[in-house]
């Protein structure tokens, strides 16, 4: 399908991804490609929600907060959108028939919208990482059984999808990191480090959230986790290299020696723009790569003892997709508790370490297995944020 008179729709429009995705649509649309918005969703910014329809035009827009539907609609007025408020909304915004959906709700939240639109055989702007981390194995499976097309956003993932000629001849893919704002940091200004420092992310402008988990290096083992299962690849051949500048997103390694790289600039809107134009390419404004400028670019090993994280990843990997799952919720809950000034920086890593050992300990199988299916996959997350919250609380009263 031609990427003229594509429909879209925009899970998690608030946020960073959205907005960029919303910044491609509106460029593709000043040069006269049509591309028509099916549904948008947001979690509790009903301001934003309405300035995105706005620009958007949408047929239909869901608040993930069902006590918001009243402010949502009262915002909407006079726009002519449906408007829907709960989980079932958002999962109605998925499985709504549009060529192209952007899952860009931040974590576990997104698994359920976005899985209605895998069910449909859509193509899906994958953003979300925790649609792969917290289920990889029965996200994939579903993907193949319904036909849908997985198209990869983060940069690292999108930049592999691009040079990725050969599967069966890769000897290794490596995810570049930034290193984030803490890169030449000492452990004792780490441990002192405020929600404000940990958020400003030198090269990239991201929500909270993910900005922590970029400061923490958990975000690059979560993207590892989800490289894993996307290009369904054994771990030993990821690997992860600091790249303060942010330009070469990712290597493929061939078996010959050859190393093939994608480069752009640090913009979410160049790997957004090549999912929404795939297969073929778009034009859009972002700013393009002045090699000589840059003089030179920088690679380094990442320190695994002022970022255990990526060792955390790592050892839930090996366990299996029940550990990723409760190793996703565990942070989940720790970076919001630090958001909050309720837990220190370096407790982040902490809290989720010890609610794998905690867990491991109760219940052993629980998380050293597969789920079969989508409520294994919840009961693990449920188990993960109640044990997360118990050792957060301890850590902040310590």
């Amino acid at each position: 399908m031609s990427l003229e008179g594509r429909t879209v729709s925009i899970l998690g429009v608030t946020g960073s991804v959205g907005e960029s995705t919303i910044r491609v649509i509106e460029d593709l649309r000043a040069q006269g490609v049509a591309i028509g918005v099916e549904a948008v969703t947001a979690g509790a910014n009903v301001d934003g929600l309405a300035a995105a329809c706005r620009r958007l035009k949408p047929r239909f827009a869901a608040i993930a907060d069902p006590n918001l539907l009243a402010a949502a609609r009262e915002a909407l007025a006079g726009l002519q959108i449906e408007v829907g408020a709960g989980p079932a909304a958002l999962e109605e915004a998925g499985a709504r028939e549009a060529d192209w959906v952007m899952a860009a709700i931040v974590g576990a939240a997104g698994l359920t919208p976005t899985m209605a639109a895998v069910r449909r055989g859509a193509l899906v702007a994958l953003a979300n990482k925790e649609c792969l981390v917290c289920a990889g194995p029965l996200f994939m499976a579903a993907a193949r059984q319904h036909g849908a097309t997985l198209l990869p956003v983060d940069s690292e993932h999108n930049a592999i999808f691009q040079v990725l000629t050969h599967p069966d001849r890769v000897e290794k893919l490596t995810l570049t990191a930034s290193g984030g704002p803490f890169l030449n940091a000492s452990r004792s200004h780490m441990a002192r480090a405020t929600p404000d420092q940990a958020c400003a992310h030198p090269r990239w402008s991201m929500g909270r959230k993910i900005s922590v988990d970029s400061a923490t290096l958990m975000n690059k083992g979560l993207e590892l986790i989800e490289a894993a299962y996307l290009f369904e690849i054994e771990q030993e051949k990821l690997d992860v290299i600091i790249h303060p500048e942010s330009v070469v997103h990712s290597f493929v390694h061939y078996v010959d020696g050859s190393v093939l790289a994608q480069m752009a600039s640090p913009d979410m809107r160049v790997p957004i723009a090549y999912a929404l134009a795939w297969p073929d390419r778009a034009r859009i404004g972002a700013e393009r790569l002045d090699l000589p400028k840059l003089g030179a670019l920088t690679f380094q090993g990442v320190d695994l003892e002022r970022f255990p994280a990526l060792r955390l990843c790592r050892q839930a990997l090996s366990l299996g997709a029940a550990s990723t799952t409760a190793l996703s919720a565990a942070n989940e809950i720790a970076v919001e508790a630090f958001l909050a000034g309720g837990l220190a920086f370096l407790d982040i890593a902490r809290t989720v370490e010890a609610t794998l050992d905690a867990l491991g300990r109760s219940d052993p199988g629980m998380i050293a297995k597969t789920p079969t299916s989508f409520l294994e996959v919840t009961a693990v997350d449920h188990a993960a944020r109640r044990e997360a919250r118990r050792i957060a609380g301890t850590m902040a009263a310590a």
